[in-house]
């Protein structure tokens, strides 16, 4: 299934600001099915509001969990403004991911 346009957009974001090794970006709207915000930005089932992510990058080695979260968010602020709702964030050094 191809990728929509906000996770091409989250995608471009992240490759731009943390170069990272590993990026993995699963939408998981469709488990939120009925929820008041499902639908993300063309309000269909599925439609890009929840995401996974799981991201290795080098920018993140000697940085705490909490400032990695918070470098994300800050990246994708207009996103997690609009049309995403959740995003499950797993930031890690390639120290960390085994590589």
């Amino acid at each position: 299934m191809p990728e929509g346009p906000i996770a091409s957009i989250i995608r471009e974001k992240l490759m731009s600001a943390f170069q990272p090794t590993r990026l993995e970006l699963e939408d998981d709207s469709w488990r939120h099915a009925g929820h008041h915000h499902e639908g993300g930005m063309d309000a269909r089932p599925g439609g890009e509001s929840h995401f996974n992510l799981t991201i290795v990058s080098e920018a993140f080695s000697g940085v705490g969990r909490l400032q990695r979260q918070r470098a994300v968010n800050a990246v994708l602020a207009d996103e997690l403004a609009g049309p995403v709702h959740a995003l499950s964030i797993k930031a890690q050094s390639p120290d960390e991911a085994g590589g």
